[in-house]
Order: C-alpha cells, then sequence, then structure tokens
C-alpha cells in the first residue's frame, strides 16, 4: 500500500516538502559542525542528539515511520545516554587543560577530500545521469514498511541481513559491558 502523500516518479515534490527537507539538512550539517568544535563534551553530545532527531525526521518525510522510531529510541535516546553516563564518569579536567588540536586538522581535511571525491567518482559512474531510485519505489507491497524490513533482517529462508545484525547486536553488548568495566575501575 502506497501511502497517501507519495509522490509519483517524475513529478516535482510540493514547496513544502522541498522546505522542509532543506530545514533538516541544514540542521543536520550545523549540528554536526557542533559536535566536532565545542570545547564542553556535554554539549558536543547535545548537538549530536539535536543531529540524530532531525535524521529521524528526515525518515518519517520518506515514509520509513519503523527507521524514525528506531532512530530515536536506540541512537538519540539509548545510545546518547550511554555517552552522557560515560562522559560524566571519566575524568574530564585532565584532557580539558591538554592541548586539543594539533596536526590533526590537516589529516581530516586530506581524508574529507579523498572521501568526497571517492563519492562524486562513484556517484557518476553508476548513475551517468539517471537517478538512483529510478522507479521512486520504496519497500512497499501487500503489507507495510515495517512487515518488510522485519522479514529482511530476521526471516530466515530470505533474511539476507540477519547475521548482520546479530554482529550489530554483539558489538552494542560489547560496548556496554566495556562501559560498565571502565566506569567500574574508577569508583
Amino acid at each position: 500500500m502506497i501511502p497517501t502523500g507519495a509522490i509519483p516518479a517524475g513529478a516535482n515534490p510540493p514547496v513544502a516538502t522541498t522546505f522542509f527537507f532543506y530545514l533538516l539538512a541544514a540542521t543536520m550539517i550545523i549540528g554536526g559542525i557542533l559536535v566536532i568544535t565545542r570545547k564542553n563534551a556535554v554539549h558536543s553530545a547535545l548537538a549530536l542528539i539535536t543531529t540524530l532527531l532531525a535524521q529521524a525526521a528526515l525518515y518519517l518525510m520518506l515514509y520509513a515511520p519503523f527507521v524514525a522510531g528506531v532512530q530515536i529510541i536506540l541512537y538519540a535516546g539509548g545510545i546518547m545516554v550511554l555517552f552522557l553516563f560515560v562522559i560524566m564518569l571519566i575524568n574530564m579536567e585532565r584532557s580539558v587543560k591538554e592541548r586539543q588540536f594539533n596536526k590533526q586538522w590537516l589529516v581530516g581535511i586530506v581524508a574529507a577530500a579523498a572521501l568526497g571525491g571517492l563519492f562524486i567518482a562513484v556517484y557518476t559512474t553508476t548513475t551517468k545521469g539517471k537517478t538512483l531510485f529510478p522507479e521512486g519505489r520504496l519497500l512497499y507491497g501487500e503489507t507495510d514498511n515495517t512487515q518488510k524490513i522485519a522479514g529482511l533482517l530476521f526471516d530466515l529462508h530470505t533474511g539476507q541481513y540477519m547475521f548482520a545484525f546479530e554482529i550489530a547486536s554483539l558489538l552494542l553488548l560489547v560496548a556496554i559491558i566495556g562501559a560498565v568495566v571502565m566506569a567500574k575501575k574508577r569508583i
């Protein structure tokens, strides 16, 4: 079932959709810049939460409410709360006194330019003037988007992403155990 507000392939999106897309994109860019430029780690974490919430709103604009909900609950909720606990548990006074920037900015600029060039090269060679989604199709069909995502992730016969999902859950478990061990040593 296609949602009521779906835009057919080749049609121009409404002005409000374009406006909100650019507003959310600007929010994500400004939030990302604030994450790497704030001296206070808590302020950086709050800027990252703002960026993640804007990304969730963008998922809602793409008719992916399940992904938006996961983005808010898992990343903006769970992971960022874990980050804030770790920031408050570690000794930030010593790291604030140390020099914050050295020659890393030069390496960052070179890496960003290389990745940008790689992205442009891949985009121009794979699309050759075509759009990435020429038919304008998403995961719509007889079932809704959430059921299709669950089928892709968890079906034993066709679930091609089940192994990657399990590995990601194990990595999150290891990160939580590591944070608890680090916090326990300091207490």
